[in-house]
């Protein structure tokens, strides 16, 4: 493969020094583009777009053809692994994914079958290659999937919950069915994370969406258990590099400190939490990366560039700083934001790495 010309994001997350603070964007790839819109309509439904590698390379590359980034993220879904068990995954419009065949008792747990990645997934590990090979070395490519509690929300659920009350029940009644479905999913994600990492994948990132809608001994129990389990597994070399692993879990707050305790590279902080006391939570252990409030992006460009001054200034100097929002860019976000949003980090983030 090509030699990489810009490794800004995986020497930041890797606490090395850089010459100005890396900068990607969660759903970087999404509805707020109007090209990605227009391919999506041409795939039929989302699946279909995922489930297409020459069109998920498509719609990967549309915004770094836009804006100054330094990373490209596989386009695809934190459901694919639940789809490839056989649950059934369709979406709705405007409400979300949901399954045919949710899992809510230890007898549908236990039934459960670990997929083979390779055969079931392989899409996504054909959109990986060609990703990379289109990308041609100018940035580096993060995979991602999602953590084992956020899937098993959606698996158990059937759908997008809003008080998880299903999945607690089944926590609190049954830990070990619990347990048992959190390490099948953990195990599976394990083997489909390295098999991004196999076909060209440079970091790779956890999302856990909902890992924060749970209590801190509950949180450490059922979600950080199980990504650990996955750090634990994964691969951490390729192509004579390292490859980082940067864990996101929504809501974190002061239970980030807990997280740095995986082994991983670099944690991902949402908006509710400002990086000085997130930089005071990990002891400057692991990078860190966020966190403007997605919101800002509806304000003026003068104030999207106040915000990217300020979000700067609260991780303040030194390396292992990656900039991004604290979660996804929404759908309804005028593209020429994020352009401002990209710019004043290449201007203003030099000063913190002199």
């Amino acid at each position: 493969m090509a030699a990489l010309q810009n490794d800004l994001l995986l020497r930041a997350l890797l606490r090395q020094p850089t010459e100005r603070t890396p900068v990607w964007i969660m759903r970087q790839a999404g509805r707020y583009l109007p090209e990605y819109r227009a391919v999506r309509e041409q795939a039929g439904d989302f699946m279909s777009l995922c489930g297409n590698p020459e069109l998920a390379c498509e719609v990967t590359l549309q915004p770094l053809r836009r804006y100054k980034l330094d990373a490209a993220i596989l386009f695809s879904d934190i459901l694919t692994i639940p789809d490839a068990m056989g649950l059934g995954l369709y979406f709705v419009s405007g409400e979300g994914p949901r399954f045919k065949q949710p899992v809510q008792s230890a007898s549908a747990i236990r039934d459960l079958r670990r997929p083979d990645v390779e055969q079931q997934l392989g899409y996504v590990f054909e959109a990986v290659r060609t990703i990379r090979r289109e990308l041609n070395g100018s940035v580096p490519l993060i995979g991602f999937a999602g953590s084992p509690w956020t899937v098993a929300t959606y698996m158990v659920e059937g759908q997008s919950s809003r008080d998880f009350a299903t999945i607690k029940g089944l926590a609190a009644e049954n830990p070990q069915a619990m347990t048992l479905l959190l390490d099948t999913v953990a195990q599976t994600t394990t083997d489909y994370l390295n098999a991004q990492v196999a076909a060209g994948a440079q970091a790779v990132m956890i999302f856990d969406t909902w890992g924060g809608a749970l209590e801190a001994d509950d949180y450490r129990r059922f979600s950080l258990a199980s990504m650990q389990k996955i750090v634990d597994g994964l691969t951490r070399e390729s192509d004579g590099r390292q490859v980082p692993v940067i864990l996101f879990t929504k809501g974190a707050g002061p239970l980030l400190a807990d997280m740095v305790g995986t082994g991983c590279d670099a944690l991902g902080v949402d908006w509710t939490t400002d990086l000085a006391t997130a930089r005071q939570y990990v002891d400057d252990k692991v990078a860190l990366q966020g966190n403007l409030n997605p919101a800002t992006l509806r304000e003026s460009p003068e104030t999207i560039r106040q915000g990217v001054a300020e979000v700067l200034a609260s991780y303040g100097n030194g390396p292992g700083h990656v900039f991004n929002l604290g979660h996804g860019i929404t759908p309804d976000i005028d593209p020429e934001h994020l352009g401002v949003l990209v710019d004043a980090v290449h201007e203003l983030s030099p000063a913190y790495h002199q």
